[in-house]
């Protein structure tokens, strides 16, 4: 586990972490409010801003227990998260993740426990597994524009008007940003899934190639960039992240495609080293709770399995959009065997040739 001093975190502070191993990863600690009877670790990708309700919340409930949030990338995370299952080290009492098939691989490798709760059973089928990983979020796949740029004849509403948009005019050259999928793992997943999901994806990345796609780390250098006017188009962006900053953002539009929009569930297992397995479990309920699911469906908009579907049908309004969540089952190793992922990665870097920066 990387190493690392901790301030008071009643400040909100970040840390850096002082590890050579994972420079990306960032550490803030919430002190406990009464007098310290544990501490929960909670290892995520998820930006810290989107926690912070669901962790003040469960402080609310249990004042005497300290949170130690660890964040960093999806493939940093998982190199972490193996290394210390294999060592039978402990890491983090609770790893929550968007690249949820590195999340079912390491359920299926025996680093997770039971999480042994009533909440595994409320949810649908294609959102636990085994009983030990189970899905918090119901995010979906989104396609964010700046409105300027599409002031005239509007936003393309699917994968084929992006394909016919990106064949018919130069509008689109080199404004185009996506998710740099050899260094993004939810980035690695959505193409994938694409891959398997419908016929255009050949076309999708060909117009790419041709239209010089610019590829990030991250949802939110993608939308940075939307809004600023840098980009045009951003594909496959974390529809979350992106609704969030377009409440505040009056220069960026949210298209759920309606061909279809792939949905992913931000998945949480509770590691078989874990210190405080008790209260990794006490969060988890808490984030599929009734007040849980208020602060998940609020101005963060990662929803929950439980309620997303209806929110996301409201939001959708006339469009209709195809929703098709991705199930947490081992089918989703597939993409992660090494041959074929080489096989992917290759076809893709042959048609997609990110601009020198």
């Amino acid at each position: 586990m990387t190493r690392f001093s901790t301030f008071l975190a009643a400040t909100g502070l970040l840390l850096q972490a002082s590890g050579p191993a994972n420079a990306a990863e960032t550490i803030t600690r919430f002190e406990a409010r009464t007098a310290e009877t544990g501490d929960l670790v909670i290892a995520s990708v998820t930006d810290l801003d989107f926690m912070r309700p669901l962790i003040a919340a469960f402080q609310d409930s249990n004042p005497g227990i300290s949170v130690t949030y660890l964040e960093d990338t999806s493939n940093n995370l998982d190199a972490s998260v193996s290394s210390a299952c294999a060592g039978r080290s402990f890491f983090a009492d609770l790893v929550i993740s968007s690249s949820i098939a590195q999340q079912v691989r390491l359920v299926n490798g025996g680093c997770a426990r039971e999480i042994g709760s009533p909440v595994v059973s409320n949810l649908p089928d294609w959102a636990q597994w085994r009983g030990e990983l189970i899905g918090l979020t119901y995010e979906p796949a989104v396609m964010v524009y700046n409105k300027a740029a599409f002031s005239e004849n509007g936003p393309p509403r699917s994968r084929f008007d992006l394909i016919d948009l990106m064949r018919q005019s130069g509008d689109l050259n080199g404004r185009i940003a996506t998710y740099d999928i050899e260094e993004s793992g939810v980035g690695y997943l959505f193409a994938f899934q694409d891959s398997t999901e419908a016929s255009t994806w050949g076309r999708l990345i060909e117009g790419f190639g041709r239209n010089s796609v610019a590829t990030f780390c991250c949802s939110s250098e993608v939308i940075d960039r939307v809004a600023d006017g840098r980009a045009h188009i951003g594909y496959n962006v974390l529809g979350s992240y992106a609704q969030s900053r377009a409440d505040k953002d009056p220069r960026i539009g949210v298209v759920l495609p309606t061909d279809y929009t792939l949905v992913l569930a931000r998945a949480g297992y509770i590691p078989r080293e874990a210190r405080n397995a008790v209260a990794a479990r006490l969060f988890l309920e808490l984030a599929l709770s009734p007040r849980g699911r208020t602060i998940l469906d609020g101005e963060t908009h990662l929803l929950t399995p439980l309620s997303g579907p209806a929110a996301l049908a409201r939001s959708a309004g006339d469009e209709e959009p195809a929703f098709r969540p991705i199930p947490l089952t081992p089918a989703l190793l597939v993409s992660l065997d090494r041959a074929k992922r080489a096989q992917f990665l290759s076809a893709w870097r042959k048609s997609v040739t990110p601009p020198t920066p």
